[in-house]
């Protein structure tokens, strides 16, 4: 066998239809197209959720809720909980870093404690938010307690 000899299996290879060429080839005129608007046009692309005239459904149902742009979330860690992790992973600090290198939070997380639990053991704490029955608990065992505020820009303020 030699390259120069290497042709495709039989039946695998056609012309392509040569569309527009004349009435005489059968697919003049139009090229196939149908008369007409924009399909038969250069560049159409079919609008995303186009229904066929049919009002699309994200106008038939209506609009519902409300997503508050001021949203904080945060991830948030009962005293119980907070309880097993400084065991397992040999924590005494309970800050955002400590609990993004033990992968339980995402890197722009924020840390909520909630008092749900005991704790017994002696623990500081740098989070974002804290409830009231759990600062009582923290500083109950003898722990510490920082409370690390948001930097939130002031809507409208000039710079």
């Amino acid at each position: 066998m030699n390259l120069h000899s290497i042709k495709p299996a039989k039946g695998s290879t056609h012309k392509e239809k040569r569309l527009g060429r004349g009435e005489a080839s059968g697919k003049g005129g139009t090229s196939t197209k149908g008369n007409k608007g924009g399909q038969s046009r250069a560049g159409y692309q079919r609008k995303m959720a186009h229904e066929g005239g049919q009002m699309p459904i994200q106008r038939r149902l209506p609009k519902r809720g409300f997503k508050n742009p001021d949203r904080i979330s945060y991830v948030v860690f009962n005293l119980s909980q907070i309880e097993q992790l400084a065991e397992k992973y040999d924590i005494k600090e309970i800050s955002a870093a400590n609990l993004y290198a033990s992968g339980l939070i995402s890197r722009t997380d924020l840390v909520k404690i909630l008092g749900n639990g005991e704790l017994k053991s002696k623990l500081n704490f740098k989070v974002n938010a804290v409830s009231e029955k759990a600062r009582l608990a923290i500083e109950g065992s003898g722990g510490s307690l920082e409370i690390i505020k948001l930097k939130k820009p002031v809507v409208g303020a000039k710079s």
